[in-house]
């Protein structure tokens, strides 16, 4: 055993919660950002502003034609298999092998894609991890190894973990439907809770594909959380923390979570009145890439996902028109209501003695 152990080491091969929960998870949705999702934003702008140069055909594969934005999309598989091998530090041989297996596991795992590159991509990373460097023609032995454990894999252990991700997003979604007060603030709370833990909401709601009425709600529980933040912590951290969090990310205040767990109510507390609001009252809908569901104001990714999900809608004859009331509903779950709710929540926690002065001061680096 001691052998073993020393094996893994000299392998860097560390097994925890954080190498393959956070850093791992986190990994792929970088990946995810940089295929799918800039390439459904390059998409969006190419046929908004009639652009030809992003909206035409630079390539045919297979009779399949795609625009500058349908490549990145495409690559999307890769990406996130590469960027999952990067935070397991894997070797070059064994890292660019994971192109073929992430392009693998992405297209058995259908919708559900993403968990199934999540997991194929860990277990190959870690063998080929073992495989590289252990004979002389490594060259030929690392990358063998790698492809030929991860193309295994995912005809193995694709098909049934996509199905299972799409059997829960689904249920999720169902129940968001049939239940959309309990099921917007349950959404809500949870996905914007894991906003701002170090791990990642954007890959959890896209290996859910969680979208629709439900990814309306995530998009609220993750507007709360960074705009809350943002807003409720200006006269600490003034007008750099309000951009660094309202459109960066509400994760830089985890040293201060840890250090007063209490300066967390007001942004969980919001997300709990605006994802029912987004459900119920203006049955905001994440019809666009699922991964912009958990982006929340992340560079106005979600919002972007949103219009492209009316975009989307129109597009397939389920609405006819983008109507003042969805702008509405947008700005003020997005936006005015985080900005509004959230500090007066927070002004209560401070009068309760809950929550002091520089509790939300972020870290200088």
């Amino acid at each position: 055993m001691e052998k073993f152990k020393a094996f893994l080491k000299k392998k860097n091969i560390e097994i925890s919660l954080k190498r393959y929960g956070i850093d791992a998870l986190g990994a792929m949705a970088q990946g995810l950002f940089c295929s799918l999702l800039i390439g459904t934003i390059i998409n969006t702008i190419g046929t908004l502003f009639h652009i030809g140069a992003l909206s035409a055909t630079v390539a045919t594969v297979s009779g399949v034609d795609y625009t500058v934005g349908g490549l990145a999309m495409a690559m999307s598989g890769p990406a996130m298999a590469v960027a999952i091998g990067r935070a397991l530090q894997c070797p070059p041989l064994v890292l660019f092998s994971l192109i073929t297996v992430g392009f693998a596991s992405n297209a058995l795992g259908g919708a559900g894609g993403p968990l199934a590159v999540l997991f194929v991509a860990i277990i190959t990373a870690e063998i080929g991890k073992m495989a590289a460097g252990e004979t002389k023609v490594d060259i030929l032995v690392t990358p063998l190894v790698t492809i030929g454990v991860g193309v295994a894999l995912s005809a193995l252990i694709a098909p049934p973990l996509g199905k299972l991700a799409m059997m829960v997003g689904n249920f999720i979604m169902w129940a968001t439907e049939l239940q959309p007060l309990l099921m917007g603030i349950l959404v809500s709370v949870v996905v914007g809770i894991a906003l701002t833990l170090p791990i990642s909401s954007a890959a959890i709601c896209a290996a859910l594909q969680l979208t629709g009425l439900a990814g309306g709600a995530a998009v609220a529980g993750c507007c709360a959380q960074m705009v809350g933040f943002a807003v409720m912590s200006f006269r600490e951290n003034k007008w750099g923390g309000l951009v660094s969090q309202g459109i960066g990310t509400s994760m830089l205040q985890m040293p201060n979570i840890v250090k007063n767990p209490k300066v967390w109510i007001a942004p969980i507390v919001t997300s709990a009145i605006t994802g029912p609001i987004a459900t119920c009252v203006f049955r905001m809908q994440m019809n666009g890439p699922a991964i912009d569901s958990g982006m929340g104001t992340c560079g106005l990714v979600g919002q972007i996902g949103v219009f492209q999900g009316w975009l989307n809608d129109i597009a397939a004859g389920t609405k006819t028109a983008i109507t003042a009331t969805d702008w509405i509903g947008l700005v003020l779950i997005c936006f005015i209501l985080p900005a509004v709710i959230c500090p007066l929540i927070n002004q209560f926690c401070r009068r309760r003695g809950w929550v002091k002065d520089g509790d939300l001061t972020l870290k200088q680096n």
